[in-house]
């Protein structure tokens, strides 16, 4: 069979553009019906460049339909992340009539003779539920005199103060600004100083309050994504914190480093606006890919990926509050279960392996440990491209391996491993979503997750589980190839 490279490597469950380069979400917002995928993109090549906020529509988060560009550079620079809003009270004025979507964004202007680079917050406004723009006449609505980082505006409307708050990244710290009609901006407060971690640019926040499972209290949650530093071998990634915010000022209530996701290909995720009180939810999405290779990817005319989008909670383990990330439920539709199998033991001499040869899979894994100190899965994308995950229960660490799992040599970066430590290994719960171009694991029902980006020549032939030293119980398999 011939392959169209075009089309080699393209995700089906995974939003991509249908051209050119695509990278940070943007302007995540739900409105009448349709969630809102906008997103930087340059669409005049497959590498990072000019940037455009390119523009995608959903009815249930999993297929998007791509429509025009949404919003292109003008005089005041191009156009990098940001963020939208439905303005249900008019507090703009732009929306006499009916609610409208208002965008918030940073321009950026490159270095020149005379001045050095600037970064500036500008807004637009659509009253045709996206399709066209109307950028507002007073543009920049914030600028900063000596801050060179000032990008990534995240909004929100706190409704204890009846004003809207803007998280904005500021080099190395998350600044807060506050406005009555999202044009004229106050400065609240700002926070990163000796905490989290900083080897590497702070960028795309994202502030919002979320329940503790299994308990009355509510927590907020501040998103940080972590630039690329040469110097480290993860590249990019996406740090967490857990505190409280009173209109002004967040405070963390922990001084550890919380990472978000332990894959490599998990960056500049945030999270959707104006999810239906009934709905109640808070989704998150991230681009699927790290500033280490994004530019180097084996893709043909088209590079760059989204993850499967997230329903985020918080849950208490052992007196510490994380985060729990979990696959939207929309996603089940598109799976119907192939083969279950319960209560049966592996070991060396009795592997299991379930052939599967489907462009997308979905496996769901508990398993119960006897006396095994090596045991895991392995992803057979084809007889000679594999990806494995593996789990020494001696050291509770979970590692992803994917050196032989196809097109590695674009990045000598790209072939080392990605690892969780876990509190125990005993007992544990995996949930393997396998795509064209990724894997997407999970890790006791979303206590931990590890992103990672995969270039075999096909999915998924096969799984198979091991048990390398002794033997584990498979107390539950699941596994689910797609519906339609």
């Amino acid at each position: 069979m011939k392959i169209d490279q075009n089309q080699k490597y393209r995700p089906s469950l995974h939003f991509s553009p249908k051209e050119k380069w695509l990278n940070d979400p943007n302007g995540l917002v739900f409105f009448k019906g349709e969630y809102h995928l906008f997103y930087q993109h340059n669409p005049n090549d497959s590498v990072w460049g000019p940037m455009h906020w390119g523009h995608a529509v959903s009815k249930d988060l999993i297929e998007w339909e791509q429509l025009d560009i949404a919003i292109y550079p003008d005089e005041l620079g191009t156009i990098f992340s940001g963020s939208a809003v439905i303005d249900w009270n008019n507090t703009t004025g732009f929306f006499p009539n009916d609610p409208g979507i208002v965008a918030i964004y940073t321009q950026h202007l490159d270095s020149s003779d005379e001045t050095g680079p600037k970064q500036v917050q500008s807004i637009a406004y659509s009253h045709d539920h996206g399709r066209s723009w109307i950028k507002y006449n007073g543009n920049p609505v914030l600028t900063h005199p000596t801050k060179v980082d000032f990008r990534d505006p995240k909004v929100f409307w706190y409704e204890q103060e009846n004003k809207w708050i803007m998280s904005l990244a500021t080099g190395q710290t998350i600044s807060f600004y506050s406005s009555r009609n999202l044009i004229v901006w106050k400065f609240e407060s700002e926070f990163g100083e000796n905490i989290g971690f900083h080897e590497g640019v702070w960028e795309c926040p994202d502030l919002f309050e979320l329940p503790v499972e299994n308990s009355g209290e509510k927590k907020w949650m501040l998103i940080v994504s972590v630039g690329d530093n040469s110097k480290l071998d993860e590249g990019s990634r996406s740090q967490y914190f857990i505190g409280s915010f009173d209109g002004n000022t967040f405070k963390p209530e922990h001084e550890e480093i919380k990472w978000l996701d332990y894959g490599k290909d998990n960056y500049a995720g945030v999270s959707f606006s104006d999810i239906p009180e009934e709905d109640g939810r808070r989704i998150y999405l991230a681009w699927m890919s790290n500033w280490r290779y994004a530019n180097q990817v084996p893709t043909e005319g088209w590079r760059g990926q989204m993850t499967l989008p997230r329903e985020l909670s918080l849950k208490k383990v052992d007196g510490d509050i994380n985060v729990v990330q979990r696959v939207v439920k929309e996603l089940d539709s598109y799976f119907q279960v192939k083969e279950e199998i319960t209560d049966i033991m592996i070991n060396d001499a009795s592997p299991l392996s379930v052939n599967i040869s489907e462009r997308f899979v979905d496996v769901d894994l508990s398993f119960k440990n006897s006396n095994s100190s090596l045991y895991g899965v392995t992803v057979h994308h084809t007889k000679s491209h594999y990806t494995g995950i593996h789990i020494d229960t001696n050291n509770n660490t979970l590692t992803v391996t994917r050196e032989n799992s196809g097109e590695v040599d674009f990045s000598d970066n790209f072939s080392l491993s990605q690892s969780i430590v876990l509190m125990d290994t005993s007992e544990l719960k995996l949930r393997l979503i396998v795509d064209s171009a990724s894997i997407e694991l999970f890790v006791n029902e979303g206590e931990y997750s590890l992103t990672s980006l995969i270039f075999p020549n096909f999915a998924c032939e096969r799984i198979s589980l091991f048990s390398a030293d002794g033997e584990v119980q498979l107390k539950n398999g699941k596994f689910s190839v797609p519906s339609k």
